[in-house]
């Protein structure tokens, strides 16, 4: 049974390498076509209903490129469509947050102190949370501010961090970063399923039947795009946030997700511009540094007390691992070593909160993290970091076989 853990983290880690190809493959796209987009000139000799070309120059080749507005003519024989890259990319991602954050809820998305939820409760917010950012969006965009992109986009950044300051009242800090990145994820994926589609094949569908395809479908789906694109650095940010306790574990992480998607909207401003050949707003770089100042002066302020020192990880234990001959050992061996770093205030130099957020103080945390532990210590030498060996923070080969034995009699019964 205990290799099940093993091979879990496996599944895990494929699962993440698949959605990080899948993203860079759509997010490659979307910029690249964005670029594109803006790049385009016009001139007299381009054929009837053209809207630009551009000539390009790529691994020793020249490239051609026209866009038909509306549609061309007739329809061409070959068409390639960009899609499975981001129905992938959200697929791989609802299966990771599943694989981490529901499977392992009682670990890394409750938390106690801000609502005691059962397992299941917790799953099924998560769950249900995902759909409302889109619901939301997509009537805010049929409605009249579809023709107000700019008042359209700042309600957007407002339902955005309602959404983020929610999450914030309900799961842990890691849990609201990751949430926010993937309700984000879902309003783009869902841009592409339920409307950029559409409303190509429905252009495709008038070319083959010799009807003339009305406008408007084009001029919809560049605005979804549009989004798109700017939302794009934003989620990424989101979702390397769970390694990074300085923009998760405070209580203002919730403010630091909204600045993020004000920078990703400063930055993509700058290339979107250069892109359109309309100027150098160099100002971006300014706002976009002072925007970054102010998430480091937030991060260094007081951590979420509400999670580092929640009643529930200083109750007593009483789950399998803590039953077990070897505890006490255990015990001391990890508050020996570990507890230095993983700490509600770490004594080792430079740290000004507990990598990861984790905390190894007391037996109900180490008896919870029991997992953490042994694939991180004692299947693996990645705890303590090797570095830490000069400084007499070290494990031996039988300190490390101690966790091994000590996880895997608790899973056995013996």
């Amino acid at each position: 049974m205990y290799e099940y853990a093993v091979a879990w983290e496996w599944m895990a880690f494929a699962i993440r390498w698949l959605h990080v190809i899948t993203a860079i493959a759509w997010i490659g796209s979307s910029f690249y076509f964005i670029a594109l987009d803006l790049g385009l000139r016009q001139h007299e000799s381009l054929p009837k209903d053209a809207h630009g070309e551009e000539w390009q120059v790529h691994g020793g080749g020249f490239y051609h490129i026209r866009k038909y507005l509306v549609a061309p003519a007739e329809m061409p024989e070959h068409l390639t469509w960009f899609k499975w890259e981001s129905y992938a990319t959200w697929l791989s991602g609802a299966a990771l947050l599943a694989i981490v954050y529901w499977a392992g809820a009682g670990l890394y998305l409750i938390d106690p102190a801000k609502a005691d939820l059962t397992q299941w409760q917790a799953i099924a917010i998560s769950a249900a949370s995902l759909s409302i950012g889109w619901i939301v969006y997509d009537l805010l965009c049929k409605s009249g501010l579809g023709s107000k992109p700019t008042l359209l986009m700042v309600l957007l950044f407002v339902l955005l961090v309602i959404m983020g300051w929610g999450y914030n009242q309900i799961f842990t800090g890691r849990a609201m970063m990751l949430h926010l990145g993937a309700f984000t994820a879902t309003i783009m994926s869902a841009n592409v399923f339920f409307i950029i589609m559409p409303n190509q094949r429905i252009v495709v569908a008038d070319l083959k039947a010799g009807r003339r395809p009305d406008p408007k479908y084009g001029r919809i789906a560049k605005l979804r795009s549009t989004h798109n694109n700017y939302l794009t650095l934003p989620v990424i940010f989101l979702m390397l946030s769970n390694h990074y306790p300085l923009a998760f574990a405070t209580q203002y992480n919730w403010v630091i997700a909204a600045l993020v998607f004000l920078m990703g909207v400063t930055i993509r401003h700058y290339f979107n511009t250069r892109h359109a050949r309309s100027g150098d707003p160099t100002w971006t770089w300014l706002a976009t540094a002072l925007l970054f100042l102010a998430i480091i002066w937030l991060s260094s302020l007081a951590p979420d007390n509400r999670e580092t020192a929640s009643q529930a990880d200083n109750a007593a234990p009483s789950n399998r691992f803590a039953a077990t001959q070897s505890f006490p050992q255990v015990v001391e061996l990890v508050q020996g070593r570990c507890s230095m770093c993983h700490a509600e205030i770490p004594g080792w130099e430079g740290l000004i909160v507990p990598p990861k957020g984790v905390l190894l103080e007391n037996e109900n945390q180490i008896s919870r993290l029991a997992r953490e532990i042994y694939l991180q210590a004692g299947r693996s030498a990645a705890m303590p970091p090797p570095g830490a060996a000069r400084f007499g923070v070290a494990l031996s080969p039988g300190e490390r076989k101690l966790l091994v034995n000590w996880y895997q009699s608790a899973l056995s019964g013996s």
